[in-house]
């Protein structure tokens, strides 16, 4: 009998994906194990493996199609032996995509869409017309009435490539109509208050100064959980300053002493890779601070596993050092070289992200001398690391140059308060200025 092939759940919390690639085409042979297709989630561009044996049959969703839910039916395997014709026709039991997104209620084409011009596909029954999330913002963004589109999609949903290619043959402008203000728009505050639609604060701008650009999954998943966090979290800030000149001479011998492997050194530490320890060693040391809050019970983790912040194209990600104060300094620097590399590359696994008992921020590279930042839920800390920079300090009286960096520590409060965060900060502050600590 035919065998359904579902969006897989590539992480605990995820809900919906986009096919991105198929690297297969119908009458092509599978077996299990093989690479089908890849599918981008919002942190991630992950391969999907075949389970089954059999001969592709049917692909329902195509490639690039957006926010397929979890568990609907992308394709159809005929087993061995089985006709594959018949498989294509008889498969199909599982639930599909657009039946899972049909719950928006507001989903009728804009009043002010142009009369039909051609016989819907999508709502062939007169009834709402099946389409992603993006295809109806990217349609209302061009004044084009989504009735009028035929969909490509499973079951004639409409996409996004539907969207654009109606877009480009009827020659529809891509700015909204609703942008041209009236006089007297530029004035009023409540316009921008708490869930303003996007009509009325297009209307507060100049009709074509500005284009529309689509958010993608990784910058709606940034914007969910960060207002989630301030809306959530009572934040505490400590700030303290740490001289570096002890870690930068430490650094640089060890550097210099790397044991070298076909004329490369097998590592090269940086101030990252040591503030990294140091967190881990500050949380071993204040372990009432390695915790998670729960309305029910606090978590008290066993390990400071350290997520560090990582920037790519169109937000950040946090890949996570497991274990960091077991680890040596030269494991570590390995280890960060290696997820950072695959983070810009969008190729880690939902696991080498997801969790975590707390964060670094390093701004400093960027010149940035303080900062605070968001505190990222599960974790109830997050230290943020300024650039270090040659300050005067005065030392038994008299004044001298050091290196000086300045971190703040942000603290879930309901978790740790401030004496807390002030002794873990200290603990953290020790371990910087006495590097040789973290060598034993």
């Amino acid at each position: 009998m035919p065998i359904n092939i579902t969006m897989p759940a590539l992480s605990p919390t995820m809900e919906e994906g986009n096919l991105a690639k198929w690297l297969v085409k119908e009458g092509d042979k599978v077996k299990s194990g093989d690479v089908i297709a890849e599918i981008e989630t919002d942190k991630a561009t992950m391969e999907v493996e075949a389970v089954d044996e059999g001969t592709v049959a049917k692909i329902v969703v195509p490639a690039g199609t957006e926010a397929v839910k979890v568990n609907a039916l992308i394709a159809i395997l005929a087993a061995d032996g089985e006709d594959v014709a018949a498989a294509a026709a008889g498969g199909g039991s599982a639930p599909a995509a657009p039946k899972a997104e049909a719950a928006p209620a507001p989903a009728a084409a804009p009043a002010a869409a142009p009369a039909q011009t051609a016989a819907p596909a999508a709502a062939s029954s007169g009834d709402r017309v099946f389409a992603s999330p993006l295809a109806r913002r990217l349609a209302k963004e061009a004044g084009l009435d989504l009735s009028a589109v035929s969909g490509s999609g499973p079951k004639g949903r409409v996409v996004k490539s539907d969207v654009e290619k109606a877009v480009s043959t009827s020659g529809t402008k891509s700015a909204p109509a609703p942008a041209a203000a009236p006089a007297t728009a530029a004035a009023p505050a409540p316009a921008l208050a708490k869930g303003a639609s996007e009509e009325a604060v297009l209307k507060l701008f100049e009709a074509g100064s500005y284009d529309l650009v689509p958010h993608d999954g990784m910058r709606k998943t940034i914007a969910k959980r960060l207002q989630e966090s301030k809306q959530t979290i009572p934040h505490f800030y400590v700030s303290v300053d740490c001289e570096l000149d002890a870690l930068l001479a430490l650094r640089a011998q060890l550097n210099d002493a790397a044991p070298r492997k076909e004329s490369a050194p097998t590592y090269k530490l940086s101030v990252n890779d040591m503030v990294i320890k140091a967190l881990a060693l500050a949380l071993r040391d204040v372990p009432d601070a390695n915790v998670s809050w729960t309305d029910s019970n606090m978590v008290k983790h066993k390990h400071a596993d350290v997520g560090v912040a990582v920037s790519i194209p169109g937000g950040l990600i946090t890949p996570i050092i497991r274990k960091a104060e077991t680890k040596t300094l030269s494991a570590i620097s390995n280890e960060m070289k290696d997820l950072g590399k695959r983070a810009k590359e969008r190729k880690l696994k939902p696991e080498e992200y997801q969790g975590g008992t707390t964060a670094v921020s390093n701004m400093g590279m960027m010149g940035v001398k303080n900062f605070a930042a968001v505190v990222n839920p599960p974790h109830a800390t997050i230290l943020a690391i300024g650039a270090g920079e040659e300050r005067v300090v005065v030392k038994n009286g008299e004044m001298k140059v050091a290196n000086v960096m300045t971190v703040t520590l942000s603290t879930d409060h309901r978790a740790v308060d401030g004496a807390l965060g002030a002794e873990l900060l200290g603990a953290f502050k020790r371990y910087i200025e006495n590097p040789m600590g973290m060598l034993v």
